[in-house]
């Protein structure tokens, strides 16, 4: 075997198949060149195509070069074929150290029960299981917001436990740190709104009010709702990447053998440094959005930098700024949510933290646009 994988090595190329049958029925099947799983195999389907003429079955390896573990694999699967079409296998044509590995390998039975056996699930069976599921999950999900919610309020009259520079690096991570993706983004999304409006705008006349299309675009909705997918993608999957790999490691089960309790030491400062942040980041990107739109408006609508920013500030209102600083708190509060939730749900699999990263994510990027159309509603109704 070891000479045969020098060989290999030195013969690097791909196995080729051929074969003659013979008057009195005898298929013989040729094996040219080098077999390896890394040259890649011929089809098994190939040869099951020539047994329906056979009677007899024998293999020529004279030009075989080199061979490994596939060439074995391939050649059990043609003798099973074989013994299933019930036709006689001759292999005496095969080299003498594959034909002791065969030996070997058909020595020693198949375990019962080791193949992988697919069952499948009843409809009703599916939906009870899907039931059951979605139910536990409502009722872990509100149990996890009334244990925030008395979190916070411990918080509120200073009787929570957790440590103050936690918080301070968690709005770190939160804030400074998350400035440069939320300036690329705010700017190009000012960019795409402009231009977008000065298409159209500018076959009326109108291109003067493209500072008014991003500026009341970017603080009602657009800056407050690419905050929060920004950071829905960034720190509320690393929520749920932190505290899910906690959980693996058994952390969190320390924290809890100790005394401190997981949801004021770990979840609270997250959560709170969030919604702090947000908020800034969120006028931070209307700002930005607005000096994209007005690079379109200068470089292509030949609006003078005075124009656009007196049309700009005729066109704000403060409840536009306001309302869109609100979203993003109530943004914030989802996100950290589910970025935790997640976290704290994660199994002790290998994969267990990364779908609980995923899962954050589209939580809560849905959670935020769902609140974002009811709190369109909202401020239609009261006049924002």
């Amino acid at each position: 075997m070891a000479k045969a994988e020098r060989r290999l090595d030195e013969t690097a190329g791909t196995g080729s198949l051929s074969f003659e049958q013979k008057d009195n029925g005898e298929l013989v099947v040729r094996l040219a060149g080098a077999w390896s799983l890394k040259g890649g195999l011929p089809s098994i389907a190939e040869v099951a195509e020539r047994l329906g003429a056979a009677a007899r079955v024998s293999f020529d390896t004279r030009e075989l070069t080199a061979w490994d573990s596939g060439l074995l694999t391939f050649l059990a699967k043609v003798i099973e074929l074989c013994r299933k079409k019930r036709l006689e296998v001759d292999l005496a044509g095969l080299p003498a150290g594959i034909r002791r590995l065969l030996e070997l390998a058909e020595a020693v039975p198949e375990r019962k029960g080791a193949r992988r056996q697919e069952v499948k699930e009843a409809l009703l069976e599916r939906v009870g299981e899907t039931t059951i599921e979605t139910a536990a999950s409502t009722v872990e999900t509100i149990a996890f917001l009334g244990e925030m919610t008395a979190a916070f309020g411990r918080f509120l009259r200073m009787k929570a436990r957790y440590r103050p520079w936690d918080l301070l690096l968690m709005i770190q991570e939160c804030g400074a740190q998350a400035l440069p993706i939320v300036t690329l983004i705010s700017f190009l999304v000012g960019v795409i709104l402009a231009f977008v409006g000065a298409v159209q705008l500018k076959q009326f006349g109108g291109q003067i009010y493209i500072a008014d299309l991003v500026a009341i675009g970017m603080l009602r909705e657009m800056g407050a709702m690419m905050t929060a997918v920004i950071m829905a993608g960034r720190t509320g999957a690393a929520f749920a990447a932190q505290l899910g790999t906690m959980k693996v490691t058994q952390e969190i089960d320390a924290f809890v053998a100790m005394g401190f309790p997981p949801m004021e030491f770990l979840v609270l400062p997250r959560v709170i440094a969030l919604t702090l942040m947000m908020p800034l980041l969120c006028l931070y990107a209307d700002f930005i959005g607005v000096l994209g739109g007005a690079a379109i408006g200068i470089s292509m609508l030949d609006l003078s930098w005075t124009t656009y920013y007196l049309e700009t500030t005729r066109a704000i209102r403060l409840p536009d700024m306001f309302g869109g600083i609100f979203k993003s708190a109530v943004y914030a509060g989802l996100i950290g949510f589910f970025g935790c939730l997640r976290g704290l749900q994660c199994g002790r699999s290998a994969s267990a933290v990364g779908d609980a990263t995923t899962s954050a994510v589209v939580s809560g990027i849905v959670a935020s646009i769902v609140a974002c159309g009811i709190l369109a509603v909202v401020f239609y109704v009261v006049g924002i």
